[in-house]
């Protein structure tokens, strides 16, 4: 039972580390987006890469350009929160229970 409940513990600490690194890869591209970055540049591609997926998925669903400030990444970084508050604290919580 200790076994099961270090691996579920294990696991919510990797989900919340993985969250709260995605949750800096949005701040970073959101705020190099502010000014006219080199669209040729290595780290401006792997932010678009790690990034552009996600807001395509907010924005098909609700309209996130509001006074032409786009605020999918608000959205996303709230929803990542949520689900950090939310799942990981599930799974802490199952592991107490344990």
């Amino acid at each position: 039972m200790i076994v099961l409940a270090t691996l579920i513990e294990a696991l919510a600490q990797i989900l919340h580390m993985l969250i709260n690194i995605y949750i800096w890869v949005i701040i970073i591209a959101a705020l190099i987006s502010w000014v006219r970055p080199d669209p040729y540049n290595p780290i401006v591609q792997v932010l678009r890469r790690l990034t552009e997926p996600v807001y395509e998925f907010i924005r098909r669903y609700v309209p996130t350009v509001i006074g032409g400030i786009d605020l999918a990444p608000i959205a996303i970084i709230l929803g990542l929160q949520f689900l950090d508050l939310f799942a990981v604290k599930l799974l802490f919580a199952l592991v107490n229970a344990l």
